[in-house]
């Protein structure tokens, strides 16, 4: 079997096999990405080629349409001719006269094979009043102006990765959903479907979004909630409640990422004591959820009503509890 020149087998990154479904490789991905991530590997320049590695390889088998040409287009890096310098670029399907031996030796290497066959070249693009990226045909000198103004970049500027900076409310970064960016490199405004679960430190790669042609790589940042701790996959919160409510226990509703929820108290329930919420927490690379960890905080009310102030004086007079019984003085 023939070499192709910087070959690089896509599955084999992901550490999965041919068969395995778009949702498992989505779960790879995310656990791989959050393994190699350059912020939690400073410095590591193995960890950092294998995070761009890991990226590259899920953008062609993430999307159907990519995944099928290139392991269409794979399998010819065994057959004959393959780096013959006589032939004319072959065009990806093109297989006339020659049955489905298609020879592909214009290509010097498997960057530009992959390049050409997954439609990644790059093309010329139009800005707009709007600041929408599109694509656009070369300009007709013959075709009648628009009262629209539009300039054309020109196809030939450096294709460039650029990276931006986004920062997320926790509740937005875990429901995903909707975002606008704006670039300080040209100006653009881009409206972006974020993932759910997203995380600080995250990576998110658009393609071709960067100049002329490159990836926009988007940095997460979700800064500290007010109310909702992170402490790993877990959510910490703080939950006050009555006097009443610690000694009876019952029913009491607790906020979460997913709205409020019911609760039931154990009767004597102390102040500082952890309850847990099972699957209440953070999601994971995998989509798994941590936990809701509720810490009791119980308060005193500083003004009550004469009724209970009567109420709480018979409780003191017939009461049985002493917790100072056990002082070593």
């Amino acid at each position: 079997m023939q070499d192709l020149r910087n070959f690089r087998d896509y599955y084999e990154v992901l550490g999965v096999s041919r068969e395995t479904s778009n949702e498992e490789i989505k779960k790879v991905f995310r656990r791989l990405a959050r393994q190699y991530h350059p912020d939690l590997n400073p410095g590591n320049k193995e960890a950092e080629e294998k995070f761009k590695a890991i990226g590259e390889a899920y953008e062609v088998l993430s999307d159907q349409t990519r995944r099928a040409e290139y392991d269409q287009y794979t399998k010819y890096w065994n057959q004959p001719g393959f780096w013959s310098k006589q032939t004319t670029r072959a065009k990806p399907g093109d297989s006339r006269g020659n049955g489905n031996k298609v020879d592909y030796g214009a290509f010097p290497d498997f960057n530009n094979f992959v390049d050409q066959v997954l439609g990644r070249r790059k093309q010329a693009r139009t800005a707009t009043a709007d600041d929408e990226p599109v694509t656009t045909a070369p300009r007709d000198p013959f075709r009648p102006g628009t009262t629209k103004a539009a300039y054309t970049v020109n196809a030939r500027t450096t294709r460039r990765d650029i990276e931006a900076k986004l920062t997320i409310p926790l509740e937005r970064a875990y429901e995903g959903g909707l975002e606008r960016v704006r670039l300080q490199e040209d100006g653009r405004s881009l409206e972006v479907n974020m993932p759910p679960g997203m995380y600080t430190g995250q990576i998110v790669r658009l393609r071709e979004q960067g100049i002329g042609g490159g990836d926009l790589y988007l940095k997460i940042t979700v800064p500290p909630h007010p109310y909702f701790k992170l402490e790993g996959n877990d959510i910490a919160i703080q939950l006050p409640i009555t006097p009443v409510e610690a000694i009876l226990g019952g029913a009491v509703e607790v906020p979460t990422l997913d709205g409020l929820v019911q609760m039931n108290l154990p009767p004597g329930v102390r102040a500082g004591q952890r309850l847990r919420l099972a699957k209440k927490g953070y999601p994971d690379a995998d989509g798994e959820r941590g936990d809701q960890i509720v810490e009791i905080q119980i308060v005193v009310p500083r003004n009550i009503s004469p009724e209970e102030r009567d109420l709480y004086e018979k409780i003191r007079q017939i009461e049985t509890f002493n917790p100072r019984a056990d002082l070593p003085i």
